[in-house]
């Protein structure tokens, strides 16, 4: 098993003014921070387009889609920015920090998850999800309820076995396409 330390992107899934998605990405990339079997980059869906988002899609053992809830389902420039990268995505592991009103995102995340799989990404069962958003955090970006970095080391735990399991089969021999 290859123990170097595993790149996890932090995808920003919304691209509109006066989002709150890099709020909770540096939440979440704090959460990565003390662990040093992890490595955590912000990666912006409103940088769409660009080489460098390219190459840290590309470079990534995992991913960390936070995303909020827009008219029951996930942002457009999310959608565009997986559909752009499909092999990025390939035999990797996905997990979901998701936030918004009453459902706290949850559907978006449902929307996601058949997308990704026809990716060939492996999504992992535990999220992390804010019902009503910004009201769940103080104003230094920190969530209110103290069980928020317990969830995310649940569902941190997840991803860090898929991502462990699917770097290594990955050594050994390339996903096919």
């Amino acid at each position: 098993m290859d123990n170097t330390p595993l790149r996890i992107a932090v995808i920003v899934g919304s691209a509109r003014e006066g989002r709150f998605g890099p709020t909770v990405a540096a939440w979440v990339a704090a959460e990565i921070g003390p662990r040093p079997d992890l490595e955590a980059e912000i990666v912006d869906a409103a940088d769409f387009g660009s080489e460098t988002v390219t190459k840290q899609l590309g470079l990534a053992d995992a991913f960390v889609v936070v995303t909020p809830e827009y008219n029951h389902s996930y942002p457009a420039p999310l959608k565009a920015l997986i559909d752009a990268h499909n092999a990025e995505w390939r035999a990797k592991a996905v997990a979901f920090v998701s936030y918004g009103g009453l459902s706290g995102g949850l559907r978006a995340v449902e929307h996601l998850r058949p997308v990704l799989a026809e990716l060939h990404a492996t999504t992992v069962r535990d999220t992390v999800s804010f019902h009503g958003g910004r009201r769940c955090f103080d104003v230094d970006g920190r969530p209110l309820d103290p069980e928020s970095s317990a969830a995310a080391g649940r569902m941190l735990e997840g991803l860090v076995w898929w991502a462990h399991a699917l770097r290594d089969a990955r050594a050994k021999s390339p996903y096919p396409s």
